[in-house]
């Protein structure tokens, strides 16, 4: 059985309910999360390490994170220290994706136990010891598999009940109120901005800065000046 488990598609509803799950849980176990979002905490909770490192990019260009799943282990690569801390909790939560949807846990898990009980040669890297990559978008194009991952590092940084707390007495038209809810949540603006209009909260047409009161609005007033 490979590390990996088999691609799959996963719906949005699927996603967002296995990210509820784990802050549910967390809470639970009083260990809920607190805004603004610290991604290391559910890393802790899930039992998996988060180290900085420098990463050397391989023939396929930089490598911006990767997982090291027989060491429960998540690598981010250091050089996205100088980027927003909203961009740093993004990452480890979209690894975090990748760790809840795409790697094959109780694989990982009995690789290990093999090797401490030293079963088999392992004196070359297997396919199960090889670190799961993720690449920065600049580099790579976005696959199902990472797309998966970013929604679900969306829907565990700014779950929806969150977000209706959050724009209660706001107008969510005005950039100035978006960047407070923006700092209160710790994530990016570009971030924020994509995911309240998943929800039809906002629209805000590609190239322009003017923000409309959900994909309605924003699609009559194109047709009124267009």
């Amino acid at each position: 059985m490979s590390i990996l488990k088999p691609y799959r598609y996963h719906r949005k509803e699927s996603i967002e309910r296995r990210a509820n799950d784990i802050l549910m849980a967390m809470n639970r176990a009083n260990a809920a999360p607190r805004w603004p979002f610290e991604a290391s905490l559910v890393a802790d909770f899930l039992d998996l390490g988060v180290v900085w490192d420098d990463i050397s990019p391989d023939e396929e260009g930089a490598i911006a994170a990767r997982i090291l799943p027989t060491e429960r282990l998540i690598e981010i690569n250091e050089d996205i220290l100088d980027k927003p801390q909203g961009f740093q909790e993004s990452t480890l939560a979209h690894e975090i994706g990748h760790w809840v949807l795409h790697i094959n846990q109780e694989e990982a898990d009995g690789v290990v136990k093999q090797l401490e009980l030293d079963l088999g040669d392992y004196g070359t890297p297997k396919e199960s010891e090889q670190p799961f990559v993720c690449r920065g978008a600049a580099n790579s194009k976005i696959y199902s598999i990472e797309w998966q991952a970013q929604y679900f590092a969306g829907c565990l940084l700014m779950p929806k009940f969150i977000l209706e707390e959050k724009r209660k007495g706001r107008d969510l038209t005005k950039w100035s109120h978006l960047y407070k809810i923006k700092d209160e949540l710790g994530v990016s603006i570009s971030n924020l901005t994509y995911r309240l209009q998943q929800f039809g909260w906002i629209s805000i047409p590609e190239g322009s800065r003017k923000i409309y009161r959900g994909p309605a609005e924003a699609e009559g007033q194109q047709k009124l000046f267009g």
